[in-house]
Order: structure tokens, then C-alpha cells, then sequence
């Protein structure tokens, strides 16, 4: 996720499938005789669907889909979650929704109180506590306190009407304005992303994983797939009798990587092991963090010498949460993101100091080459973000237009010049599946069908058109609302509807970025919002600045509502959770997270500088500089021709990324993303998330379960995030330290 979200889509998350995969590869290149027979395979398929349908309306109808309990617990998780994004939102611009350990946590939780429970804790309630875990974890990020509002809060300069300070009831009011419109957005693409075109969404598939996994290990016992897990099976099973080159495709990129019975418990640790694990991590962060508050030096230890650190800012802060950080980033983007440090710290802001460019100190934002250098990153993920959002617009076009050519042709041809209005779709890996298309296993086989639909979740417990369509209207007029109410005339009402239709456009890219890749390109999204209100407001508006940043807000926070809540939907899905329930769910985690990050946000602000010590807020001056420059502001000596050629270079490596999917040499060109965050963040952070990345790689290679290492990853963040909540309290009562 950009400098918000995580990572790129080789994040471990998004590895993070069953063995099975490499089992059914292994069929393959075996070649069975699963041709030979069928239509058998398609009346098993046809009686794995009924199975399945049965499957979703039992966990559906279970009294564990919404409880008061499950709701309370997920709230619990989901504030340690907030403080902690807060924290590291402020230092970094990182968040993570955390729904892994928010699952974990839940279920410890649950078997340690199971002997005074009425009724047992099931993978339904799960499903309820990291969806309303992660909504409202993911608040401080989706209200805006880890970019824009310490933007307005503190870098807006007089001659931009700032800085424009907000006491605690107008930050919860703009926070809960803009906290639920990209929820009813995700509801009404479920059917559609989920159902028709079954895409992978890679954390929700893990979430799911990991819950099942830990349910069926309850007593001991191998964990059985569901029927749910034997319909994706046996689909592909008819898949594959049909095309082997298709299965091979399916095998790598198939919606849900579904695993053998029995073979979960075989590869994963049991339940206790990973509660014992997370623990450990938590404590070892926790004497660290404690530590760190009264030996502040070890946030920056010289580990170049003394020159480099004091010159040129090359520090290392051995923080075990942002290595923790780094190993669920992966390899990958943690060297891209130390690529970007290298080319930015050791080259560029040298090259703009001894030029004369940035003639202030190194860590000044304004005159040092701190600040230089953030134009050239800049330019860099708006490169990025420009050709992989068009990419995913013009891929359809791109993708189809040669069999509609070919169908034009044919037709001219043969004179039949009516039935051009009737084109047939093109058949291709990713059709649309017709949701019509159904077969009863009593049905006769003789239609072969490519592929039966989808089950889902039966019609009462989805979330009903009326209340999506209510639910947008009424959240898009409270956004509207809150928005004047705050900022009352520094905007126009016509630029707040235009942001928030902007969002709802964004929002389907973002959401279909993130079902494919497993990154919701929130960064990407602001920025072009962003751009696009450059165009429309003129720079000579003395509110530019400020209606630029909240556009770029609405549009960002609609994004990753939008997105979390589809992860968390396909979460439920593969585990047979109640739609409805989870919507509910979200709601409640976004309103009580939309509170909360308001408090937490203006507690933080409080006690410690900002900017200053710790929290750089390196994202807050991202927004205000992309701010300046599209609404045309000065730049410093060079900064343009300099950001203009890292743009254009990164234009190319990011079409050649796109281009080379599935190729070996892809991994070798580096993200516009990942080297930005490189260069934007001081490099005592990016070291620390580079040595990260290194452990993952050492334990991927050892043949590591990657479930294993998230669940220390996790630990060693929640150790920092919770126990930086003791730090503040010791700096609020101003305790003594070094």
C-alpha cells in the first residue's frame, strides 16, 4: 500500500495460499485422466454448488453473525489498532488494518472466557470482530489524521488562509462526515467483483484461511475443507479437464486458493503457538519501546558514523515494529523502498545541498534537501499512480477491442450490416460468469457449461438495495454537511460534490486494484483527485490549497473504506458469514473509529511536536507539496526538471511492471511507490523495514510457514503501537529522560 496502506502485491499477505496449489500443479503435470469422464465432473461440481448454497444459508442464519460481544471485542481490538496506526501513521504514513491478528486476538480471546460463554465462539463471530477491528483501526488513516488535517493543522502557510487549527468537536464532526460513504459504495460492487467475477482479493482469502484454520483446530482435530472450499475445487477440477493451458492459469490465478482436506494442521502451528509467538514479539517490542522513551538516542543510532548521521540524517532506529513492518512488506518493496533511500539521501540531497539548490540545513522541510528531494518522490508516485489507475481503465478496451475488430470485419463482410448493434462479448479468461447460469445435480450434463456461478449468501441476509441506496444518499449528504460545518466557507458546495463523485469513481478502480493485486492505491487516488482539482479550481482562489487537500481527503477516504470493507465481504463470503451482519458491523467500527482517531489524534498533537522529534508527518508535507504544485506554486532551484525526469522514468518502469505480469524479470524493475516512500522517509525508518524484508526472505527460503512470520510481524507492531500509549503518558506528565 503506498505510504498508507502496506505494500506492494508481493506482500506476504497476498502470498499467503494454501499448499494445495502446488499439489494440483503436480496433478497436472501428471496428467490424469480427468478428461475421460466429464460429465461426471460437472454433476460433482453441480452437487458441490447445491452443497455450498446449503453451506452459506446455515452460517448465514447463525445467531453468531451479529452479536453485542463479538461487536465489543472487535471494538477493544480495534482501538489498540487505532492508537497504534496513530502513532505510526504521524511517524511514517503507515497503517494496516490488521485483520490477521485482529482474528487471532479475538479467538485467544474467546477460548480463554469459553468456559463462562452461553454459546461457543464460531467462525461467523470471528469474521464480525476483525471486520469491526479494522474499521475502526483504520480510521486515522480514513478521516485524514496521519496526512491532510496535520497538513491544515500545520503547514498551511498565511498567505494560504492557514494554519487552520480545529478544536476536538469539529475534528470528530469532519471525521464522521467522511467515515461512511465508501462503505455503501462497497455494497453494491460486491456481486459484481466477488460473485461474477470471483477476483482474489488476497488478504480477505488469508483472513479467511487463517480463521478456518484455527476453528478447525479446536479440539485437535484435522481441519476438513468446507463446502465452500470443495466448489472451488472441484471447479477447477472441471476446468482443468477441459483446457490444460487454462488450468495452468487458474492454478496460479484462480479466484480462491482452496487446500486439501487435512493439510492446513499439517502446515500451520496450532492456535496456542501462534497466541504464544504473538506474545513474545509484543513483550520483546514493548521493553523496546519502554526503553526507548528513556534513552531516546536509540530511535537514531549512527550505524554509517557519526558524519553521515549528523550531515546527512543516515541513522538506523532498530525499531522491532518497523521491522515487523517490513516483513509483512516483503522483500521486494523494502529493497525498492531502500533504492528510493540510496537515489534520494545519498545522491540527490547531497547533489541539491553542494548545488546550491537547497542551501538550508539537510532536515529542513522548506530549505534543506529534506524538502528538495520530496518533489522529485512526488513526481514519482504521481507517475506511478497515472499509469497504473489507466492501465486499469483502458485494460478492458485494450484487452477486447481486437475481437470486436475482428467481429466488425466479419459482418461488413457478409453485408450484415443490422447485426452490428448485437457484437457477442468476447469469451476470455475473464468473462463474466452469467449469474443465471445454475445446474442442479439432478440436471443431464449435456450443456457443458465453462464454469457454474458462484453461490452466495441467500437473499435476506444480504444488505437490501433500498438501504444501499438510502444509506449513499444520507452519508454523501453528511459529508456534504460536515464538511461546511467545519470548514464552513472555505470550500464551495459544488467542489464537495464534485470530490465526492470523484470518489465514487476512484473507488471502483481502487477496489478492482485491490481484488487483483492486493493494494488499494489510496496515495494514487488522492493525488489524481488532487490533479484533477487543479484543473477545476483556479490557483488564483486564495482557498486553493485548502480545497485541494480536502478533495484529495474525501476521494482517499472513500478509497480505503471502499476497499476494506470488500476485503472484509470476501473474508465472510469463503467463510459463510452474513453479508448484512458485516455491513452492520462496518458501520458501527467506522462511526466509533471516526471518534476515537479524532481524540487520539488531537491527544498525540497535544503532548509532542508536530512536526518534529519522532513525528515527521513525512506524508502531511506530501499532500501540502502536491497541493502547491498542481495549483502551480514555486518550486525550488532545479526541483521541476528533476521531478519531471523522475516522473518520466518512472512512467516507463511502472508500464514495463504492467507489461512483464507474471514474468520472471518483473520483480527485478522497482515500484514508483515503494522507491517514493524511500525517498520521502528519513532512512533510519526504511533501514529498519529493509532488514525486515531480509528476515522474510531468509524465512521464505528456509521453507518458513509464511502464516507463522505474520503473526511475529504483527506482535512486534502492536508491542510499539500499545505501549507507545504508556510513552504518551509519560511525556503528557513530562517524566524525566535522557
Amino acid at each position: 500500500m503506498a505510504p498508507d496502506r502496506g505494500s506492494e502485491a508481493d506482500s506476504h499477505t497476498s502470498g499467503y495460499h494454501s499448499p494445495s496449489s502446488k499439489d494440483d500443479t503436480q496433478e497436472v503435470s501428471q496428467e490424469p485422466d480427468l478428461s475421460g469422464d466429464e460429465d461426471s465432473i460437472v454433476v460433482e461440481e453441480a452437487e458441490a454448488q447445491d452443497e455450498a448454497r446449503e453451506f452459506l444459508a446455515e452460517r448465514a442464519d447463525e445467531e453468531q453473525n451479529f452479536t453485542v460481544r463479538g461487536v465489543l471485542v472487535g471494538l477493544a481490538i480495534g482501538v489498540i489498532i487505532c492508537f497504534s496506526n496513530m502513532y505510526f501513521g504521524l511517524q511514517t504514513g503507515w497503517v494496516s488494518g490488521m485483520a490477521m491478528p485482529a482474528a487471532l486476538i479475538g479467538f485467544a480471546f474467546f477460548k480463554t472466557v469459553a468456559r463462562h460463554i452461553n454459546y461457543p465462539f464460531t467462525p461467523v463471530e470471528n469474521v464480525l470482530v476483525q471486520t469491526v477491528a479494522g474499521a475502526l483501526g483504520t480510521m486515522p488513516l480514513g478521516c485524514g489524521f496521519v496526512g491532510v488535517l496535520p497538513a491544515l493543522n500545520y503547514l498551511l502557510k498565511p498567505e494560504e488562509n492557514g494554519p487552520l487549527v480545529l478544536g476536538t468537536g469539529k475534528l470528530m464532526i469532519w471525521a464522521i462526515g467522511i467515515c461512511f460513504f465508501g462503505v455503501f459504495i462497497a455494497v453494491p460492487l460486491r456481486r459484481e467483483v466477488l460473485i461474477r467475477e470471483k477476483l482474489k482479493f488476497p488478504s480477505g482469502t488469508a483472513t479467511a484461511l487463517m480463521i478456518g484454520v484455527l476453528h478447525g483446530n479446536e479440539k485437535g482435530a484435522e481441519k476438513q475443507e468446507n463446502p465452500m472450499e470443495t466448489f472451488h475445487r472441484r471447479s477447477q477440477d472441471m476446468r482443468r479437464s477441459r483446457s490444460m493451458d487454462e488450468q495452468r492459469s487458474h492454478t496460479a490465478d484462480g479466484p480462491d486458493t482452496v487446500s486439501e482436506p487435512g493439510t492446513e494442521t499439517d502446515r500451520r502451528s496450532d492456535w496456542k503457538a501462534q497466541i504464544k509467538l504473538l506474545i513474545i514479539a509484543f513483550g520483546v517490542s514493548a521493553v523496546y519501546t519502554l526503553a526507548s522513551y528513556f534513552v531516546p538516542p536509540l530511535h537514531d543510532i549512527p550505524i554509517l558514523g557519526l558524519p553521515l548521521a549528523h550531515n546527512w540524517l543516515w541513522t538506523l532506529n532498530p525499531s522491532p515494529a518497523y521491522i515487523g513492518q517490513g516483513i509483512i512488506m516483503g522483500p521486494a518493496t523494502t529493497l525498492h523502498m531502500l533504492l528510493g533511500a540510496v537515489v534520494g539521501w545519498g545522491i540527490l540531497s547531497p547533489l541539491a545541498k553542494n548545488q546550491g539548490w537547497a542551501p538550508g540545513s539537510v532536515a529542513d522541510w522548506e530549505t534543506g534537501s529534506k524538502g528538495w528531494i520530496v518533489w522529485v518522490s512526488l513526481a514519482i508516485m504521481l507517475a506511478d499512480s497515472i499509469v497504473s489507475l489507466g492501465w486499469l481503465i483502458f485494460r478492458p478496451v485494450i484487452q477486447h477491442s481486437p475481437h470486436y475488430v475482428r467481429e466488425v470485419r466479419e459482418h461488413i463482410k457478409s453485408g450484415n450490416y443490422s447485426s452490428l448493434l448485437g457484437l457477442s462479448s468476447p469469451s476470455s479468461k475473464g468473462a463474466y460468469t452469467p449469474l443465471s447460469d445454475t445446474i442442479s445435480a439432478s440436471q443431464a450434463p449435456d450443456q457443458k457449461p465453462t464454469s457454474l456461478s458462484e453461490p452466495d449468501a441467500p437473499p435476506e441476509h444480504l444488505v437490501s438495495n433500498r438501504v444501499v441506496y438510502l444509506g449513499l444518499f444520507a452519508s454523501i449528504a453528511l459529508c456534504i454537511g460536515a464538511t461546511h460545518i467545519v470548514f464552513a466557507s472555505l470550500i464551495p458546495l459544488y467542489a464537495t460534490i464534485v470530490a465526492i463523485l470523484l470518489a465514487l469513481l476512484l473507488s471502483l478502480m481502487g477496489v478492482r486494484a485491490l481484488g487483483e493485486t492486493d493494494l488499494n492505491p489510496v496515495s494514487g487516488i488522492s493525488k489524481l483527485t488532487q490533479l484533477a482539482f487543479a484543473l477545476l479550481i483556479p490557483s488564483s482562489n486564495p482557498n486553493a490549497i485548502i480545497i485541494n487537500l480536502l478533495a484529495g481527503a474525501i476521494s482517499e477516504s472513500g478509497a480505503l473504506q471502499a476497499g476494506d470493507m470488500m476485503q472484509d465481504l470476501k473474508t465472510g463470503h469463503l467463510l459463510g458469514a452474513a453479508p448484512k451482519a458485516q455491513f452492520y458491523g462496518q458501520l458501527i467500527g467506522s462511526f466509533v473509529g471516526a471518534i476515537v482517531s479524532a481524540a487520539v489524534y488531537k491527544l498525540y498533537t497535544s503532548v509532542y511536536t508536530i512536526p518534529g522529534g519522532m513525528f515527521q508527518v513525512p506524508t502531511a508535507f506530501v499532500w501540502i507539496f502536491t497541493a502547491r504544485l498542481v495549483t502551480g506554486k514555486g518550486l525550488p532551484d532545479m526541483a521541476w526538471q528533476w521531478a519531471l525526469g523522475g516522473g518520466c522514468i518512472f512512467a516507463v518502469l511502472t508500464a514495463l511492471r504492467i507489461v512483464g505480469q507474471g514474468k520472471s524479470w518483473q520483480a527485478y524493475l522497482p515500484g514508483g511507490i515503494a522507491v517514493a516512500v524511500g525517498m520521502y522517509n528519513v532512512p533510519s525508518f526504511t533501514l529498519a523495514r529493509t532488514c525486515g524484508g531480509l528476515v522474510s526472505l531468509w524465512w521464505s527460503r528456509r521453507g518458513g510457514e509464511e502464516g507463522t512470520v505474520i503473526v511475529l510481524a504483527s506482535g512486534l507492531i502492536l508491542g510499539e503501537g500499545v505501549v507507545s500509549i504508556v510513552n504518551l503518558g509519560l511525556a503528557s506528565l513530562r517524566v524525566p529522560h535522557l
